[in-house]
């Protein structure tokens, strides 16, 4: 059994002899560089969720239309970004390499042309978005009952969303610096704004008026304003070496430039937009149930998203470190720290899916007093465990392929795993098989398995390491 746990955990252990480049970190070393980049974001990840579930318990006592309506909403929003979230892959992934190589000014050119590029697709976005919003949320499985809050409450998050997707580049920029708390601090901050206009304006407390789901779409706009002041500040008035925008070279656009950011966020786009396109249709199908099974689903998602924002900080760390890695023209380097990610994610998966079971139902309670939610939700915990275990995994070796540059392999695996098993699988469980919400969850966790070992295939094969950007 040690020598087991000797080979899975320690770093000389990750990489074969033949392909080592020079001196290899200790463990204590290692581990304490990945988790001192990881902990910030993974604070910030785990608040985001946590936040994000406060909302859906705010918004809970309202009812369960509430909650689908605001939860409806989810997916065409972030199928709305896709672009830009395809853009921010990009701007971690050379800025990563940069950092790497010593070439602070170069990383901040990146930034800078970045920024120009997110400006003309946030105002896309917010057009469309503004202006065909009925139809999106019907599209999105929307029911009569509460498609007039969705229509609402989309509208309103998706004009400060333009805001706070300039934040997000930024915020992007500085993950591939190593620079974490930069992201934490405003997404800390904006969602801790977020949490008090919910209280003052979804029931009207302290004279405020009570505007139900508006109130939380505003409240969350305001949030989204915060964050990008924030993150804006960080870059205008760095810290020496840090990045900068108003002195870190030309604003203008140049090739090589461009070349290597749209290198990685092509390949990041068909991903997202396979992604987003994916879970637009895996929401929908659960949507069309009815209100209580997708009021359910929407609070197994919150719970999910809480296990898994902590392998997201150390898919941040991972992949950031890959990318320095690179630069540094270290492979081993960045296979050590890209497995180092993955085995801690994998025991942070295991132990919270083990307590998301054993404290199912005060947890659910958490989200609603609804006794056929809470009913179906014990049931339905032992799925949304077993995804989690999974996809805590997943996502770091695919944050690893990333930011190295390898943006099109994880497209075609999400492309065809999400296309195949959570969108053609579910809604075979869901409806010609009659399983329901619970078939929708088999799907999902097939999807995880897939991906999960084709990526991490990739990711032991090496080709990776030679990708140049």
């Amino acid at each position: 059994m040690a020598g087991v746990i000797d080979k899975l955990f320690t770093p000389k252990n990750m990489v074969a002899p033949s392909l080592v480049k020079g001196e290899l970190p200790s463990a204590k070393q290692a581990y304490g560089k990945c988790l001192s980049i990881a902990w910030p974001s993974a604070i910030e990840s785990v608040l985001v969720a946590l936040v994000s579930s406060v909302d859906t318990m705010m918004v809970s006592s309202l009812g369960p239309k509430a909650i689908s309506a605001v939860g409806v909403t989810g997916q065409p929003r972030m199928l709305m970004m896709t672009a830009i979230l395809s853009l921010n892959m990009g701007v971690t992934a050379v800025v990563a390499r940069r950092r790497g190589e010593g070439d602070m000014i170069g990383a901040s050119k990146t930034l800078k042309q970045s920024l120009w590029i997110n400006l003309m697709l946030g105002a896309i976005m917010v057009a469309i978005s503004c202006f065909l919003t009925e139809p999106i949320m019907r599209l999105a499985g929307a029911q009569a009952e509460y498609i007039a809050d969705s229509v609402a409450y989309f509208r309103i998050i998706m004009s400060g969303q333009f805001f706070a997707c300039i934040g997000m580049t930024i915020n992007a920029a500085q993950r591939g610096c190593g620079n974490t708390k930069v992201s934490m601090r405003s997404n800390v901050t904006a969602n801790l704004v977020n949490i008090v206009f919910n209280y003052l304006l979804i029931n009207g407390n302290f004279g405020f008026p009570k505007l139900g789901v508006v109130g939380a779409a505003i409240a969350t706009a305001i949030g989204h304003m915060v964050a990008f002041l924030m993150a804006l500040y960080s870059v205008v008035h760095p810290h020496k070496g840090e990045l900068n925008i108003v002195d870190g070279g030309k604003w203008g656009f140049d090739k090589k430039t461009l070349s290597s950011v749209t290198k990685v966020a092509t390949g990041a786009f068909t991903e997202q937009i396979s992604l987003r396109a994916g879970l637009f249709a895996f929401s929908s199908i659960i949507a069309r149930l009815g209100t209580i099974q997708f009021a359910t689903h929407q609070i197994s998602m919150s719970l999910s998203q809480l296990i898994f924002s902590f392998a997201d900080g150390l898919g941040v760390a991972s992949s950031s470190l890959v990318g320095q890695g690179l630069g540094m023209r270290r492979p081993d380097l960045s296979t050590v720290y890209g497995k180092i990610g993955q085995r801690c994610s994998m025991l942070i998966g295991f132990t919270l899916s083990l307590l998301l079971v054993i404290f199912r139902r005060p947890l659910y309670g958490l989200f609603t007093d609804d006794a056929e939610v809470i009913a179906l939700g014990m049931k339905l915990c032992y799925f949304v465990a077993a995804v989690c275990m999974i996809q805590t995994s997943q996502v770091v070796i695919s944050g690893c392929l990333r930011g190295a540059g390898d943006s099109r392999y994880v497209a075609v695996t999400s492309l065809v795993s999400i296309g195949t098993f959570r969108v053609g699988l579910s809604y075979l469980l869901c409806y010609p098989l009659g399983i329901g919400v619970y078939g929708a969850w088999i799907g999902f966790l097939v999807d995880q398995c897939t991906r999960l070992v084709l990526n991490y295939t990739r990711f032991h094969r090496g080709g990776w390491t030679k990708i140049e950007l």
